[in-house]
């Protein structure tokens, strides 16, 4: 055989290869759902994305975007090309990896390999590298324009050069490498803090080598020093510098009546000079490893620096400036995260711990003409006792969340966790759920793409399985081969070299479930998390690489001809990997993430407001504004950001071609810890009456007293002091705008209410609110009608007052219009102007291609769609317009066809109106093929235990609703199987709650 180091190289390189052309042909062309749109949107402008930030991917990105050679559809593929790369290294450097700590486990030295040896390295090392490779969790990140795979690559660089380190005989050398490593632990914390972890794993490596007779308790000392860095670095470095910069900054500014800037440029100038004297004193001493340790502190400080784009870009005042973080203080609040707030880890509360206090903390400061002001202080609630433990994992008291810990828990309502109960969610949700299910999703098999479905064993068959779970393409069966090999190579290590193993382990641990600890998740999450974990899945696809090195070992005691059939064996890992995992990263046919976005601001008038309720909703429609220039007129607000000042004062700026939005409140009327939230209080002489709305901005503009309550805390708030405003409306100038159709003309009110909401005992459901709500209110009232002003649907459902009255659809957004729904009509929609847009200007690229890797996030904007055919569809039907609500249901189907999108409880109104224009024969063959589907469907989900899951329910509506639409339209037969399939699904229901 050749000489190994060109073999190594070449199978590195061609490792390399062969991810990178599988990642090339599988990446999105465009901006995926989630954050992907924010981020390749901020890279291409250098904007200002959400705390804390990331510049370093920003940066890399911008000149990837340079690829596209100004055609602005083609940033996000060279952005997501970034990723592709970024990965494809990740690859290759744990393939070098695995071959370094192969060398010890068959005593291969450098330069004396025998034939077995370079067969059994190559081998082992290209087959854990693809394995990885390969795995679902790496692979969905290597596809797309997010920071995980960037950050994977620099975690795989870190534990490369952790292992070239300890190769290194001469010590001089040596530091050099730990030099590096500093380097690029400070760049990455310019992308994710995940490569922090990696310095417990370099602890122990530093220990084994500098330590010729290590022992436990030395290596104990080790580990405690390497997490001290990790904290210190994640604690100290990255937020306790720019707090100390803050107080400084206050002081010299506010006491010594400095420029603003000074504090954080004498620290600066401090940490610079503090640096230099401990290099001298530690050289002059001869202090080689304290002198080591300043300089790598030095250069992870250096590569932190890279967050000084953040500070110059806010300065720019891009379109994307969250927090606006461009003076000190505001930066910051930036990079410590505050605005979402902190989870107890150590010592904490439960969920439904009674509040007993709520202390006021450090004051927050904003920068005024000359000096810092106070807007406010830091609050922090205080419990009862009682209620609070050790290592809180109950701990959010959303209610969500909180009904989720008792399902969980078994708890009662009321009812207080005890510590066991506490211990049971983590163990089974947090490390079980929420960890080891992903783990075995990559390693093991996966039940399919829908959130929460479990791993799948070797004996699980695909008999009796519904079809849309048999041809879900996220369902994929490693008869757990990757698993095994993982923990031959896990025990091969343990027992060749120990030294290495618990270093690597070490590094697992940390990756895996110490991050899941240290992240205390809450138990309901939008989507499925398997990415954060990637790190243990690099690690254990080392175990994998090294599993060849021991089935080798062990063959070659038979025979040095069978050693061949190792490399073989292993090899089943990636190939099974790959051909199961194809289908389901495959996302070179998919566009609808953006058409959905264009479909939402291609529903909305010229100059038009769009508010959307969180910013997944709003991420898409970045990336399409600010990317490719699709509608800049329309202003796009995040109803979650809305509450804070600093986003106000953006809408109160003109962006893009979007104007200025006008108000009648002052910024003193909106700062920061100024009518952050106004309590709804009935006061007996607005008891059952409406309040003037214009009349009561006055009064919160006017600040006056007399709508002042103080509370117990000594807080004041504003009250509002009925259970409705009212806003009259100039009918007449209304209808002289020509904003009303004609066909909603007659339903032009001269007043608008806005009901607070209320139970069935016309109890408030909430009685605060919020900033954001507020300042809407302002808007509706101060705009006049000269902006439109749409919301989409998850915005609306976050309003505390009820708007459904006076929302007229348009497409995929609800215009809000001085005309109020009379009683008993479902929506207002605009018929004319709903049917041009969603016929000529909306877009449904590859919907209709059973091929396409149309996962959940796809399937649930699908659903979307289809409802608003549907609404369209009722509507003209109702208007007699048959004809057109036929064109667009049969639009709606030809577009999204269940061959490519599965049937959702959104096409039981599909078949509905086809029934309702006529078309019996349509409509009897879609609700018997969505009644067949949802019966498997459901009967699947009670055999796997899952009768309390969103989708059984909304499954067993629908097939309710089915038997009541077959009946009206007088399809007996029909209903009568349907309720035959109603009825033995709820005889399985109640013997499935027996056994609980």
């Amino acid at each position: 055989m050749t000489d190994f180091k060109k073999l190594n190289n070449l199978t590195g390189w061609a490792v390399f290869a062969v991810s990178m052309i599988a990642y090339v042909l599988t990446v999105e062309r465009t901006a995926s759902f989630w954050d992907c749109g924010e981020f390749i949107a901020i890279a291409y402008k250098l904007e200002v994305s959400h705390p804390p930030g990331a510049p370093l991917f920003m940066l890399i990105g911008r000149l990837f975007s340079f690829l596209s050679f100004g055609d602005v559809t083609r940033v996000a593929y060279w952005v997501n090309m970034s990723s592709v790369i970024a990965s494809a290294f990740t690859v290759l450097f744990l393939y070098w990896s695995i071959v370094m700590l192969g060398r010890k486990l068959i005593s291969a030295k450098v330069g004396e390999e025998t034939s077995f040896q370079k067969l059994m390295l190559a081998g082992g090392g290209a087959v854990g590298a693809l394995a990885f490779a390969f795995t679902d969790s790496f692979w969905f990140s290597a596809v797309e324009g997010e920071v995980y795979a960037m950050s994977s690559f620099f975690t795989a660089i870190v534990f490369w050069a952790m292992l070239k380190w300890e190769l290194v005989e001469d010590e001089s050398h040596g530091n050099k490498w730990l030099l590096f490593i500093a380097y690029m632990l400070g760049l990455s914390t310019g992308i994710h803090l995940l490569g922090l972890v990696t310095l417990p794993a370099l602890g122990l490596l530093y220990y084994f080598k500098k330590y010729k007779n290590p022992n436990w308790k030395g290596a104990a000392i080790a580990m405690a020093f390497s997490l001290f860095l990790v904290l210190f670095i994640n604690s100290f470095i990255i937020p306790g510098l720019p707090t100390i910069a803050g107080k400084l900054e206050v002081t010299f500014v506010n006491t010594f009546g400095l420029p603003f800037g000074s504090g954080a440029l004498f620290l600066f100038i401090l940490v610079i000079a503090a640096i230099v004297f401990g290099l001298k004193y530690t050289a002059k001493k001869e202090m080689v490893n304290l002198n080591t340790l300043i300089l790598s502190m030095a250069f992870v400080l250096l590569g932190y620096s890279c967050y000084a784009v953040i500070l110059i870009r806010s300065r720019a005042d891009p379109p994307i400036d969250q927090n606006n973080p461009e003076d000190v203080m505001t930066f910051i609040s930036y990079l410590k995260r505050e605005q979402y707030g902190s989870r107890p880890l150590v010592y904490g509360q439960y969920f439904n711990a009674p509040q007993t206090d709520i202390t006021k903390g450090a004051p927050i400061y904003y920068k005024a003409d000359d000096e810092y002001k106070i807007a406010d202080y830091k609050t922090e609630a205080e419990y009862d006792p009682a209620y609070q433990t050790l290592m809180p994992r109950m701990w959010s008291s959303s209610p969500a969340h909180a009904q989720r810990y008792m399902q969980i828990a078994g708890l009662r309502p009321g009812e207080r966790p005890s510590f066991g109960d506490n211990l049971y969610f983590m163990f089974t949700h947090q490390i079980g759920h929420m960890y080891l299910r992903y783990f075995m999703f990559n390693f093991a098999g996966r039940e399919s793409d829908i959130q929460d479905a479990d791993w799948i064993g070797p004996f699980e068959s695909n008999k009796d399985l519904p079809e849309t779970i048999k041809n879900n393409k996220g369902r994929n069966q490693y008869f757990m081969i990757p698993l095994i090999l993982g923990l031959i190579g896990f025990f091969f290590q343990f027992n060749k070299d120990p030294k290495r193993f618990f270093a690597t382990l070490m590094f697992f641990i940390l990756t895996g479930v110490a991050l899941v600890i240290y992240l205390n998740s809450p138990p309901v999450e939008p989507r499925e998390r398997d990415y954060i974990y990637a790190g243990s899945y690099y690690v254990f696809a080392i175990w994998i690489g090294l599993s060849v090195l021991a089935i080798g070992s062990a063959l070659v005691k038979r025979g040095k001809q069978l050693a061949p059939i190792a490399v073989a064996l292993g090899m089943i890992a990636p190939i099974i990997l790959a051909a199961e995992n194809w289908d389901d990263h495959d996302r070179s046919d998919r566009y609808f993430s953006v058409d959905s976005a264009r479909n939402f601001l291609a529903s909305c008038a010229p100059n038009a407001i769009l508010f959307t309720g969180g910013d997944n909703d709003t991420f898409p429609l970045w990336y399409i504004q600010e990317v490719e220039g699709f509608r800049t007129d329309v202003r796009v607000v995040v109803l979650s950001y809305y509450q804070t000042d600093w986003y106000v004062d953006q809408t109160a700026q003109k962006m893009n071609d979007s104007e200025a939005f006008p108000y009648s409140l002052r910024k003193e009327n909106y700062r920061q810890g100024k009518n952050d939230i106004l309590f709804i209080s009935e006061q007996p002489q607005f008891a059952g009456q409406a309040v003037d709305l214009e009349q009561y901005l006055d009064v919160l503009r006017r600040d006056v007293d007399a709508f002042k309550r103080t509370f117990t805390s000594g807080d004041e708030y504003m009250i509002i002091p009925s259970k409705s405003l009212m806003l009259n409306i100039d009918t007449a100038a209304v209808l002289e705008k020509n904003i009303i159709p004609e066909k909603l003309k007659p339903y032009v009110t001269p007043r608008m209410f806005f009901n607070f909401n209320q139970d069935q005992n016309g109890e408030l459901q909430s009685t605060i609110l919020d900033k954001g709500q507020m300042m809407l209110l302002d808007l509706i009232a101060t705009n006049n009608w000269e902006r439109p002003i749409y919301f989409n649907y998850t915005s609306v459902a976050s309003l505390n007052f009820d708007l459904d009255p006076y929302l007229v659809q348009e497409g995929m957004a609800y215009r809000l219009l001085p005309v109020r729904n009379p009683g008993g009509m479902r929506e207002l929609v605009d018929t004319d102007l709903m049917y041009k847009n969603v016929m000529e200007e909306m877009r449904f690229r590859g919907l209709d291609n059973p091929k396409a890797n149309l996962n959940e996030d796809y399937r649930g904007f699908v659903q979307n769609h289809r409802s608003m055919f549907a609404t369209l569809a009722e509507a003209l039907a109702l208007e007699g317009d048959t004809a057109r609500a036929k064109e667009v249901l049969d639009y709606g189907m030809e577009k999204m066809p269940a061959e490519a999108v599965p049937y959702d409880v959104s096409t039981v109104a599909i078949a509905e109106n086809y029934f309702r224009i006529g078309e019996t024969e349509t409509g009897t063959r879609i609700a018997m093929e969505i009644a067949k589907q949802f019966n498997e469907e459901l009967t699947y989900l009670q055999n796997k235990k899952r009768i309390g899951s969103r989708d059984f329910s909304s499954k067993l509506r629908g097939l309710q609703y089915l038997h009541l639409v077959l009946g009206e339209y007088g399809k007996n037969e029909e209903a009568q199987t349907v309720r035959s399939m109603m009825e033995e699904q709820n005889v399985r229901l109640n013997i499935d709650r027996s056994n609980f």
